[in-house]
């Protein structure tokens, strides 16, 4: 169901990869709310991935930008104020990656060349992404700009490896960019610490299917969908929350502040 919450308001979603992809879920409802949006992504996502579908649906403009690299994000920022005819009013970072993860090396053996581009395209490209941005003076007063993270920023997951420490650096970046970008010119700088969700990505990690059980027997509202995830992320686009900024906003229904759940106890005592 529309509210309309985003009428009349332009934004820039990366990391639509699939009909999986928690960015996808947000472009979807960025439009339904009245939203116009421009998709973006790296080449290998684009050819990887479905975007052009969701593009379809959308009726959006594609723009291919790396997010690791300056040049491809400030033309991707200046191309879209271009395209839009004026500044941007929302922004959501979706994107994550761990060589280490993907190659199964342990957080006891990593290797420091795949940790350093790990960290570079999951959370250095976020501060990247608030620098152009904020440079080329491209989000108008009291926008909104959100990437999501992960409670293992919080705490120890063995199996999620060193994309914890990128998860870390992520909201630490919305932090400290959040003041600055919020004394210059009112701009809202958060992050969504997202319950497990089967997407492309999080299926990669050892043991998902397991986790992402617990994580639902442990909160007591459930694992939170991405679908819903996708509606929180509007809200927080949307002039409703013009005052949250600087924040690691939990959307997990109810698991970072469980210690343990009755479903839990009773499934060990069956053991």
């Amino acid at each position: 169901m529309s509210h309309n919450l985003l009428q009349g308001k332009k934004g820039i979603i990366f990391g639509a990869l699939d009909s999986r992809s928690i960015a996808w879920k947000v472009a979807l409802e960025s439009i339904a709310n009245g939203a116009d949006i421009i998709l973006t992504n790296a080449p290998i996502a684009l050819r990887m991935g479905s975007i052009h579908e969701l593009a379809k649906k959308c009726n959006s403009k594609i723009i291919t930008a790396d997010a690791t690299s300056l040049e491809d994000l400030n033309k991707l920022f200046s191309d879209s104020m271009e395209y839009f005819g004026g500044k941007i009013d929302f922004v959501l970072h979706s994107i994550g990656m761990s060589v280490n993860v993907r190659k199964k090396r342990k957080y006891t053996d990593l290797n420091y060349d795949f940790l350093m581009k790990g960290l570079d395209v999951s959370a250095i490209s976020f501060h990247k992404m608030l620098q152009v941005a904020f440079k080329l003076d491209a989000i108008n007063d009291f926008g909104s700009i959100l990437a999501l993270s992960y409670i293992a920023a919080q705490r120890t997951f063995p199996d999620y490896n060193d994309m914890a420490d990128n998860k870390a650096y992520l909201e630490s970046v919305a932090r400290s960019f959040g003041y600055h970008y919020g004394k210059h010119n009112k701009v809202r700088i958060n992050t969504i610490s997202q319950s497990p969700t089967i997407t492309t990505a999080g299926s990669g990690v050892t043991g998902f299917d397991a986790f992402f059980e617990y994580a639902n027997k442990l909160s007591p509202l459930g694992n939170a969908s991405s679908e819903d995830c996708a509606k929180y992320c509007v809200a927080l686009f949307s002039e409703y929350t013009k005052s949250v900024t600087m924040q690691n906003l939990f959307h997990d229904g109810g698991f970072s502040r469980t210690g343990v759940s009755k479903d839990l106890i009773d499934m060990l005592k069956n053991k």
